[in-house]
């Protein structure tokens, strides 16, 4: 058996903070286990999320100069979170998703930004990062990429959900690889702006959209848009919320509370649809004995989760919240294990890519 100890970063679009998971990653006979033994979520000071928010617009010097900088503190988080855990000499590597300020894949194109040789100079680690370029210069999405956690560390589940400020879905399938998954919709993004406007930071439990109604035109419009009838693969900028999904709710002259109701069922509508797509394209019955594992924080908004097992035949189940948090950072840790054994992590049967890729630039120290 052979055990590898990895500590995962993820920067989420929501922007709530970075995300650091330490796991221990055993594999025997080509099956894999998991070890989640620490994990933290540090909140990003104020000046960092106008900066990162900013970006898109900015200059390439002031975008350059960021990349720079977010590697620099990502590097002195993960050196507190080491002290912090007394987990000096107990770490074979770091593997940082970085923070995506564009993602383009029609263009060829992605960004994230958190540069990972200043990581590696800062906490005398090896650093894999850079996990999407490869596979869209392969004609891939480049995303979402943890469905290769879903095979490896969640087989047990049909269906494996992530909430977070774009919603995302895998299917385990008889077909193309075994696994499917794509980008379904904004949530958490839009969620979250519409909170922000009642003076909360976001709908906890969705109870600010319990005390709304569903605007029927609102919800035909939302889910008309041009996206929801493409087939995957496929994925979502952080611009779609911002450019496509905020500006359509604010043509409708109605509460903030209606709008989060709206845009909630919007969200469970969205996933009902696009599980009976996977059905038809991947020609397989669901029933209710379908398993579905339910992660990022959207998984906490309770009134969304039971929106989307109402609309849906599948059993949708949120686990421990230490998973719920950091799933995604733990499958980060576990591409980054994946990459030093020179094995695939990122699926051409999720992206769409030419080939499956073993993905990510690693830095030494």
């Amino acid at each position: 058996m052979e055990r590898y100890k990895a500590i995962g970063l993820m920067s989420g679009s929501s922007l709530d903070g970075l995300d650091i998971a330490y796991c221990e990653f055993s594999i025997n006979n080509e099956q894999w286990t998991l070890k989640v033994l620490h994990t933290d979520m540090v909140a990003y000071p104020d000046e960092w999320v106008q900066e990162i928010k900013r970006l898109p617009v900015s200059t390439a010097k002031t975008l350059w100069q960021s990349h720079t900088s977010l590697g620099h503190y990502f590097a002195e988080q993960v050196n507190a979170f080491i002290a912090r855990h007394n987990l000096k000499g107990k770490v074979d590597l770091v593997a940082s998703h970085g923070h995506t300020i564009f993602h383009f894949p029609e263009k060829k194109m992605t960004t994230q930004i958190g540069d990972g040789s200043a990581i590696a100079a800062i906490t005398d680690l090896p650093v894999v990062c850079d996990f999407r370029s490869g596979d869209i210069a392969d004609g891939g999405q480049g995303t979402p990429i943890v469905p290769i956690g879903d095979k490896l560390l969640f087989n047990d589940y049909r269906f494996c959900l992530n909430i977070g400020g774009i919603a995302n879905i895998s299917c385990k399938t008889n077909s193309t690889g075994g696994i499917i998954a794509f980008d379904v919709c904004a949530a958490n993004q839009v969620l979250n702006s519409l909170a922000n406007r009642l003076g909360s930071e976001y709908d906890a439990g969705g109870k600010l959209a319990m005390e709304g109604k569903t605007d029927a035109a609102l919800l035909q419009k939302l889910n008309e848009l041009d996206f929801y009838q493409l087939i995957y693969p496929k994925s979502l900028d952080n611009g779609f919320s911002r450019e496509v999904i905020l500006p359509l709710i604010e043509e409708f002259d109605i509460s903030i509370h209606d709008k989060l109701r709206t845009y909630t069922e919007h969200i469970a509508s969205q996933i009902a649809h696009h599980i009976k797509t996977i059905a038809n394209q991947e020609s397989l019955n669901f029933g209710a004995n379908e398993k579905m594992l339910a992660t990022g924080g959207g998984a906490f908004n309770s009134f969304l989760i039971e929106r989307i097992k109402e609309l849906t035949a599948v059993d949708v189940i949120v686990p421990t919240e230490e998973l719920v948090k950091f799933k995604e950072a733990i499958v980060i840790a576990l591409m980054g294990v994946l990459r030093l054994r020179n094995e695939i992590n990122v699926l051409k049967s999720v992206t769409g890519a030419s080939k499956d890729s073993v993905a990510g630039a690693v830095y030494r120290p």
